[in-house]
């Protein structure tokens, strides 16, 4: 279990060298990953179930593992914050994805997954990033919990407006099916298992085992893209990735905007930027493989899936940023208290 552990906390502390070497490894031998994209059967409305859906409801199941009913009370005691954290989340991101589709004149399939990847919620493992850089962990805990919660609402009522404009017809109840499937119902059997067991050692455990099998997770549902869509990475030339790149970058910078123009300290400051910046782009990426209305546009589930490799390798470099001006300040003061005369 101890050998599990150790994995585990290596995983979490190299999530994203483990996604790039997964998806080098796939974009080289496709056939590796291709597991990934088996259906196992279609649900009521069309959507297809594959094993990349599982994988999501795996990852989402390991968030809930983690939530216990004080992390609620804290939701309770801290409104304010909340409310302007999922305010940011669902306006900055799915309008700032817009608004690039429309400078860029981006194809209507992958404004499409652009827009898609801006009204997902945020991403699970911003909360480590927001723990790496000193952020306040129970804001961003919250953050991503609220978004989450909200997102069956939310991402299909926000896609279905902000894709109007293009020639995909986009319609609400698919989406709110898929995320309930492989988001809600996972997050909250995690939960009610933490409730029944979390005092137990054994399952104390076992969640810190949970953090490492999500990035395993997402590295799969990176991998399960890559193999089915690899090939069309560069096909579409670097209008893709420098789409991805302004987005997530602005949405770091907007964030933090949206904190200090709120008066909220460092701290927060640094944890809404990770949380606003940081899309759940893996479930951007599933919602776009298997939700029976964008099989029209499959360059879509592209766009999703550069942006679930970026989002974790950009999260790593603005928290170390954030930790390297931390560690200048702390230099500073001791500088400047050893030039300081004795009393």
């Amino acid at each position: 279990m101890k050998a599990l552990q150790k994995a585990s906390k290596f995983l979490s502390d190299y999530t994203s060298a483990v996604v790039i070497a997964i998806a080098v490894v796939t974009f080289l031998l496709p056939g590796l990953m291709g597991w990934v994209n088996y259906q196992l059967f279609t649900d009521m409305v069309g959507n297809k179930f594959t094993s990349q859906s599982m994988i999501i409801g795996i990852i989402m199941f390991s968030m809930g593992l983690t939530l216990t009913t004080q992390d609620f009370k804290i939701l309770a005691q801290r409104p304010l914050d909340i409310c302007i954290g999922a305010v940011a989340q669902y306006l900055i991101m799915p309008f700032l994805a817009f608004g690039i589709s429309r400078v860029l004149n981006l194809p209507d399939a992958i404004a499409l997954g652009l827009i898609l990847v801006g009204c997902c919620p945020g991403g699970v493992s911003s909360n480590i990033m927001s723990y790496l850089c000193g952020g306040d962990v129970a804001f961003s805990v919250g953050m991503t919990t609220v978004s989450t919660l909200l997102s069956p609402i939310m991402t299909p009522l926000l896609v279905s407006f902000l894709a109007s404009g293009t020639k995909i017809s986009i319609k609400g109840l698919p989406m709110f099916v898929s995320i309930i499937e492989t988001v809600i119902l996972p997050i909250a059997v995690g939960f009610f298992l933490n409730y029944l067991w979390g005092k137990k050692k054994t399952f104390q455990n076992i969640q810190k085992i949970m953090p490492g099998v999500a990035v395993l997770g997402l590295a799969c549902v990176v991998g399960g893209v890559i193999s089915s869509q690899g090939a069309n990475f560069f096909t579409s030339g670097v209008v893709i990735f420098a789409a991805v790149l302004l987005h997530n970058g602005l949405g770091y910078l907007l964030g933090y905007g949206a904190g200090k123009l709120t008066g909220m300290n460092t701290a927060k400051k640094r944890t809404i930027s990770i949380e606003v910046g940081m899309q759940n782009a893996g479930l951007a990426t599933n919602l776009a493989t298997t939700t029976a209305q964008f099989a029209s546009a499959p360059q879509s589930a592209v766009i999703c899936a550069v942006s679930c490799v970026w989002h974790s390798i950009s999260g790593t470099l603005i928290a170390g940023f954030f930790a390297s001006l931390d560690k200048k300040r702390e230099k500073a003061g001791e500088a400047q208290e050893a030039v300081l005369p004795e009393n």
